[in-house]
């Protein structure tokens, strides 16, 4: 499948790039080294340009292979990457998906979030034909669990074998 881009608004959505116009690298090893970001999402190791151009190929890679569809969070005007969203675990045959979604700190608490997942699953439900898209995260991550109740999702439970808890949304549910 190829990238699509979206333009949501207040943030226009698109695939991440190191090239000669957009270079994301740099603004992907400042967020990958945020606490807040290593605390919620740990095990990711992009310190070097060179882990942060595999991060890159992997993301576009995952576009062409039907497995991911993920999208550089920027800013409108300036291009700027301001975060990630993404329908990640991408299971067409079954109609399923699980949504991924981060922020560099400066980029919080504007409603991004809400408005790129809104984005994300938009296209998941009408351009895919999802019938369900899930939305997992730790219990503490209060701002996580606060997206997804903005964006329509339901709260299921926790997720037996790991510490996160799960949410879910169907096509006519979206908010």
């Amino acid at each position: 499948m190829e990238p699509v881009e979206i333009n949501a608004g207040s943030c226009y959505l698109r695939q991440l790039r190191a090239d000669g116009f957009i270079d994301d690298r740099p603004a992907l090893i400042a967020a990958f080294d945020d606490p807040v970001f290593l605390r919620f999402v740990p095990g990711f190791d992009l310190s070097t340009t060179a882990a942060a151009d595999d991060y890159v190929a992997r993301r576009a890679q995952e576009w062409l292979d039907g497995t991911r569809c993920s999208w550089a969070i920027a800013e409108p005007t300036t291009g700027e990457l301001l975060g990630e969203v993404g329908l990640k675990r991408l299971d067409l045959p079954h109609g399923n998906a699980e949504t991924a979604i981060w922020l560099r700190p400066g980029a919080r608490g504007r409603g991004l979030a809400t408005t790129a997942v809104g984005a994300a699953l938009r296209f998941g439900f009408g351009a895919l034909g999802l019938t369900a898209i899930h939305y997992l995260h730790e219990p503490d991550n209060v701002a996580s669990g606060a997206v997804a109740g903005r964006c329509g999702f339901t709260y299921i439970g926790p997720v037996l074998g790991t510490r996160d808890v799960r949410w879910t949304v169907g096509p006519g549910e979206v908010a």
